[in-house]
């Protein structure tokens, strides 16, 4: 079923944070390790080894802190200083591709680590926000992240 407020998975550039492994995958990811640990009994082995005493608490906390991630620039995530977050809310924009000047500069240049960043975009704009996050969910549910077709930083 499709979430009351399509927009609230759409970051204001256009990517979609359902695709971001940072939401997703990293978190699954972590808390799956965790249980294979505390499985394993791994929970207080590391009071056994020396070497795992210092660093396995830290290591452990570090592991929570990642399977309850959950970023989005809508919210409290994302950097603090994105310029088009700026831009967008000062022109009254809920997400970039829906802007007269899209793709403007700012997006240009993010579309260079995002290869499917402006195309995505033109999509949303052609068939409407709600049918194109239905899209992004069945990508999401084929296991697409960006991060599988991103290019460095």
């Amino acid at each position: 079923m499709l979430d009351q407020d399509p927009l609230k998975l759409v970051a204001y550039c256009g990517l979609y944070c359902g695709l971001c492994a940072q939401k997703n995958r990293i978190p699954r990811q972590a808390a799956q390790l965790m249980e294979t640990l505390h499985e394993e009994g791994f929970d207080d082995f590391y009071k056994y080894v020396p070497e795992m005493k210092k660093n396995f608490p830290p290591f452990w906390k570090f592991l929570e802190e990642l399977a309850k991630m959950d970023c989005s620039c809508k919210g409290e995530g994302g950097p603090s200083n994105c310029e088009i977050r700026f831009c967008a809310k000062e022109k009254g924009v809920d997400t970039c591709p829906f802007c007269d000047e899209y793709p403007c500069v700012k997006v240009q240049r993010l579309s260079e680590h995002y290869a499917t960043l402006v195309q995505d975009g033109r999509r949303m704009r052609k068939i409407g926000i709600k049918k194109w996050v239905e899209e992004q969910n069945e990508r999401q549910k084929r296991g697409f992240a960006y991060s599988d077709i991103r290019y460095p930083l």
